[in-house]
């Protein structure tokens, strides 16, 4: 299957919509991407929290006590078709956020939404 290298650049956002498409995924859908915060302190993972509700985004806060030491989430979570241009601007607004409070961006990701038109095994 041919690259587009200008739709899927060579980096981790590129590599990562690249091999959603080569799944199967349908990149012109809308997808819930799920965009992670990281805090070491409860008060700046709120702050920023309430700076995300006051932009009206849908988010989640909690601390995750999986990880040593403990460090409060909090998930962004954007309906959105996945767009290179798109998830690149997101990431350095949620960058200067999490840089404003005091936390650090983690990443993205979303569920893949491949579908079989084969129900019960017939066509």
């Amino acid at each position: 299957m041919y690259r587009d290298y200008q739709k899927f650049p060579d980096d981790e956002n590129g590599n990562l919509l690249w091999q959603m498409y080569e799944d199967g995924d349908d990149l012109s859908e809308v997808h819930e991407i799920e965009f992670s915060l990281s805090f070491n302190e409860q008060a700046k993972a709120e702050r920023a929290a309430l700076h995300l509700l006051r932009e009206e985004q849908k988010i989640h806060l909690f601390l995750d006590q999986q990880l040593q030491p403990a460090e409060w989430r909090l998930t962004l979570f954007i309906d959105m078709s996945p767009n290179y241009e798109e998830i690149v601007d997101l990431e350095a607004w949620l960058g200067q956020i999490a840089h404003d409070f005091e936390g650090e961006y983690d990443g993205w990701g979303c569920m893949a939404y491949v579908f079989d038109d084969e129900i019960d095994g017939t066509s």
